[in-house]
């Protein structure tokens, strides 16, 4: 028994989760983003910064006030990105709790506005160092009675090490001749 391509996508999918391989801003421009920031909008490092780069909003997203445990959005070309607040500063680190809050007030705004569909990177494990098993329960338990779909992009194997070395400035080890 080979597996059909349908039950071989399904496998992928978990509840209402699927896992991609790719970049997170190629998905369809009917999805909905999310990413987590921290309370004081820096979005300093890691793949936060392409967020900014692309969607702008600082100040937008500032004055809306919102504080650990909740999301800001912004609109943009006719859908919504999501700001997960899961930390006070920058520098902190975010708990599962506080993750698994955003989520809930992300998942409030998605059923107020008939959002179906939200892409996101792996949430938490980059930079944040969350660990990725607890956070994929969180997001099944968050939107497992929902009529949300959630896709989570990774970056291939090779091109998330480089960003997150890049993100994290370190000076690139010199090569032995």
């Amino acid at each position: 028994g080979e597996l059909s391509l349908d039950e071989f996508i399904d496998g992928a999918r978990r509840d209402n989760i699927t896992y991609v391989t790719g970049d997170l801003f190629s998905c369809p421009r009917d999805e909905s983003l999310a990413h987590c920031i921290s309370e004081d909008c820096r979005m300093g490092a890691g793949i936060a910064v392409m967020f900014k780069k692309k969607f702008g909003g600082v100040e937008e997203l500032k004055k809306q006030g919102r504080q650990v445990g909740q999301c800001a959005v912004l609109e943009r070309d006719s859908r919504f990105v999501y700001y997960l607040i899961t930390k006070k500063i920058y520098s902190h680190k975010p708990t599962y709790d506080s993750l698994k809050q955003s989520l809930e007030d992300m998942k409030s705004h998605c059923a107020e506005y008939g959002v179906s569909k939200v892409s996101m990177p792996r949430i938490g494990c980059g930079l944040d160092r969350l660990h990725w098993g607890r956070v994929s329960d969180i997001l099944k338990e968050v939107f497992e009675h929902s009529n949300i779909s959630i896709t989570v992009y990774s970056l291939p194997e090779k091109t998330e090490t480089t960003v997150m070395r890049e993100s994290k400035r370190e000076a690139p080890r010199k090569r032995k001749h």
